[in-house]
C-alpha cells in the first residue's frame, strides 16, 4: 500500500467533520444523537475535550499528568464536566474552539519525534499511536453526528489508522468487562475502502476477522451491530470478540441494536 502519514490523515480528517458541523443551525445542534443522552453539541463538545488533553499530554506532560489524575479517578465524571464546561457555547463558538483544540493537538503531536513517547490516560503511547486514537475517537463521534443529521459519510482510506488501532486495542473487549483475553491475538484481513487488502495480526493466528474496514471500525466504535455489518470470524474466540468488540477503555455503553441502521 502506499505509504501514509497520520498527521496529514489527521488534519484531512478534522477538515472532514469540520465540513459536517458547520453550518448546522440551532436545533440541529441540539438534536439527539444515537449516544443515549448525547446532543450533537454533546458530541462536538466531547471531541474538544479529548484533543485538548491529546494536545495537552503532547505540549506539556506535566500539566497533562494532573488533567490525568483527576480523569483517572472518575473518568466519565471528567467527561461530563467537560461537557458542562462547553454548554453555554454557541453553535458557531463551540464550532471554533473544537477547531482550535484539534488544530493545537495536531501540531504538538507532529512536533513529537516518532521514536518518543506521550503519557496518556493508561500508558504513554508513540504519538503515532496517539494520533491514531484520535483518529478513532473522531470516527465514532463523527459517525454519532452524522447519523443524527441524516448524513452517510464517504469512507477513504485514512481508515488505516483506525483499523490499526483497533487491531492494537482488540484486548479492551476484555480488560472493560473484567475478562482474561485469549492468550493469542487475532489476525485481522480487511478491505480497504479503495480496494486494497489490510492485515494486522500474526498471519498463522487460528483466531481471524475478515470483511469490510469500515465494517470493523464501526463494529469497534460500538457505532453498529454485528447483524448489521458484513464481518466474518474463524474460530469461537473471534466469534466471541464480535459480540464485545471495543476499541476504547472503560465502560462498553449500549452500542447500537440490530436493525437500527441500514447504512
Amino acid at each position: 500500500m502506499t505509504q501514509r502519514d497520520v498527521i496529514s490523515d489527521l488534519t484531512d480528517d478534522a477538515a472532514e467533520f469540520e465540513g459536517l458541523i458547520t453550518g448546522v443551525d440551532e436545533a440541529a445542534w441540539q438534536r439527539a444523537t444515537p449516544a443515549p443522552g448525547w446532543t450533537v453539541a454533546d458530541q462536538v463538545a466531547h471531541l474538544a475535550f479529548i484533543f485538548r488533553l491529546a494536545g495537552t499530554a503532547a505540549s506539556d506532560p506535566e500539566l497533562f499528568g494532573q488533567l490525568a489524575a483527576k480523569a483517572a479517578a472518575n473518568f466519565d465524571g471528567a467527561v461530563n464536566a467537560a461537557l458542562a464546561e462547553y454548554a453555554g457555547y454557541t453553535p458557531d463558538a463551540l464550532r471554533a474552539r473544537w477547531r482550535a483544540e484539534t488544530d493545537t493537538a495536531i501540531k504538538a503531536l507532529a512536533a513529537v519525534p516518532a521514536d518518543q513517547v506521550v503519557p496518556w490516560l493508561v500508558r504513554p503511547l508513540p504519538p503515532m499511536v496517539l494520533a491514531s486514537a484520535g483518529m478513532m475517537e473522531m470516527f465514532a463521534h463523527g459517525q454519532d453526528v452524522a447519523d443524527a443529521l441524516g448524513v452517510v459519510r464517504e469512507r477513504t482510506d485514512r481508515l488505516f489508522w483506525v483499523t490499526q488501532f483497533v487491531s492494537l486495542t482488540w484486548d479492551f473487549a476484555y480488560q472493560s468487562r473484567r475478562l482474561n483475553p485469549p492468550a493469542a491475538p487475532f489476525r485481522f484481513e480487511v478491505t480497504a475502502p479503495s480496494g486494497a487488502t489490510w492485515a494486522f495480526g500474526p498471519a498463522d493466528a487460528e483466531q481471524k476477522i475478515t470483511g469490510p474496514a469500515a465494517d470493523l471500525c464501526l463494529l469497534a466504535t460500538r457505532r453498529r451491530h454485528r447483524d448489521d455489518l458484513a464481518l466474518t470470524a474463524t474460530g469461537p474466540d473471534a466469534d466471541a470478540w464480535l459480540d464485545i468488540a471495543q476499541a476504547y477503555r472503560g465502560p462498553a455503553g449500549e452500542g447500537r441494536k440490530p436493525g437500527q441502521f441500514t447504512s
